[in-house]
């Protein structure tokens, strides 16, 4: 090579952006070679889109991409599987986390978090709401900005993000609940009003009204259709539900959240790869995911997977907690050590949670009014199908009992419940 060329060559790469690199706990990035399999995947799987006229090519380029650049790996040196498209072997564990930010996320704190677990059959899942100010015990994190390990104590769980971002958010729910989690995604106040919106809305119902300057709410009793920054309202509202405690408002956002699911799969966007990645558009414009869940094939195939569990066996709970208590305590919330530990237990070993009752009964009561809930039978032919002839009648899956836990608050999203204001 010429000195000329040499120069020019030199001069090429000085231009080129630098990947960055993204230490995980101080130490080294394992081999990446899953996430060039999956990239060439992804890229072949847009082509093939792309080529058949759909839209969704671009929107699956897009997602790639993007929102890998701004994932976060939570795994440190073990990375979670990854399924093939369309399928998903197995149950998994997803951590949401949502901000008391808005894009700009320095210095916040976790005002929800949820653990999803999806058990290894696919015959039920649970969410878990661990409220912001349960105090539990963290393992310590380390300091971004240091590299140093910190925050070995007992804190409030909504501290979490501040000392170490969403992988300490994910260490401490792993080291209180003893799950693996293996998906983390992170949202803040910008994000949810504009998710809410991206779905078309979601219809609540009150059975008393809310009127919270706080948070800025003012609905009348009845049925409401939310998006936007008026849904974003409804889920931040505290002093407007209930006893205008985090445990009451953890009731009435599950309203909001059995409430939507039935609506995405009401609306077949479960099993719509085209309606999948026009949200998964709208996610990485507003969510921060951990490594593993930014992936387009991982999203779908869990997607998919939840579209397959009735709604009766998708059940909305509560960590157990009670208020009052002492010490580091005071003011806070204190975990029910034997409550939680049988819950923890149950999803540990793939057991499907039931309630004793939909809603608590000062958050959230059941819906007088709403029409009993249809699940399609899976020994019936679908109606709209050709019939085949051939075809022999299948019967209904045998579904695991439920486990009841007498002391867990929470519904399922069959339960067509209405947040209950104070008036």
């Amino acid at each position: 090579m010429s000195a000329e060329e040499l120069k020019r060559d030199r001069s090429r790469r000085a231009r080129s952006p630098q990947p960055k690199a993204i230490a995980r706990h101080g130490r080294l990035r394992r081999s990446r070679a899953w996430k060039t399999v999956l990239g060439f995947v992804g890229a072949s799987l847009a082509v093939v889109l792309v080529a058949t006229g759909s839209v969704a090519g671009l929107a699956l380029y897009q997602f790639t991409s993007e929102v890998a650049e701004n994932s976060v790996d939570i795994n440190g040196e073990i990375a979670a599987a990854i399924p093939e498209i369309g399928a998903y072997e197995g149950g998994f564990n997803i951590l949401v986390v949502g901000t008391d930010a808005y894009s700009d996320r320095e210095g916040s704190r976790n005002d929800v978090n949820i653990v999803v677990h999806v058990s290894a059959d696919q015959t039920s899942a649970v969410a878990v709401s661990i409220p912001r100010d349960m105090v539990v015990p963290f393992p310590g994190c380390i300091n971004p900005d240091t590299g140093k390990k910190w925050g070995v104590g007992t804190f409030p769980i909504n501290n979490a993000l501040l000392y170490g971002g969403l992988p300490c958010a994910v260490e401490v729910v792993q080291n209180f609940t003893g799950l693996d989690i293996q998906f983390a995604g992170m949202i803040g106040f910008d994000g949810v009003a504009n998710l809410s919106t991206a779905v078309g809305g979601v219809t609540i119902c009150l059975s008393k009204g809310i009127h919270d300057k706080k948070s800025g709410i003012d609905l009348d009793a009845g049925s409401h259709t939310l998006s936007g920054w008026d849904a974003l309202a409804f889920l931040r509202t505290r002093y407007g539900v209930g006893d205008g405690s985090d445990l009451t408002r953890i009731s009435s956002q599950q309203v909001f959240l059995s409430a939507l699911l039935r609506k995405l799969k009401s609306e077949d966007t479960l099993t719509n790869v085209g309606k999948l990645l026009s949200l998964a558009n709208v996610a990485r414009q507003n969510m921060t995911l951990s490594t593993e869940l930014s992936q387009p094939a991982t999203m779908v195939a869990m997607a998919k997977a939840l579209s397959r569990i009735p709604m009766d066996r998708v059940t909305f709970v509560q960590y157990p907690g009670s208020t009052g208590g002492t010490g580091v305590y005071e003011g806070k919330v204190q975990p029910i050590a034997g409550l939680g530990r049988q819950l923890m237990d149950a999803i540990r070993a793939d057991q499907a949670i039931g309630v004793d009752q939909a809603g608590d009964g000062r958050g959230a009561e059941l819906d007088p009014n709403a029409p009993p809930p249809v699940e399609p039978d899976p020994a019936q032919p679908d109606p709209s199908a050709t019939p085949d002839p051939s075809a022999t009648p299948t019967e209904a899956p045998v579904l695991p009992e439920k486990v009841v836990i007498s002391g867990i608050r929470g519904q399922t999203a069959a339960d067509q419940t209405c947040s209950v204001g104070r008036g």
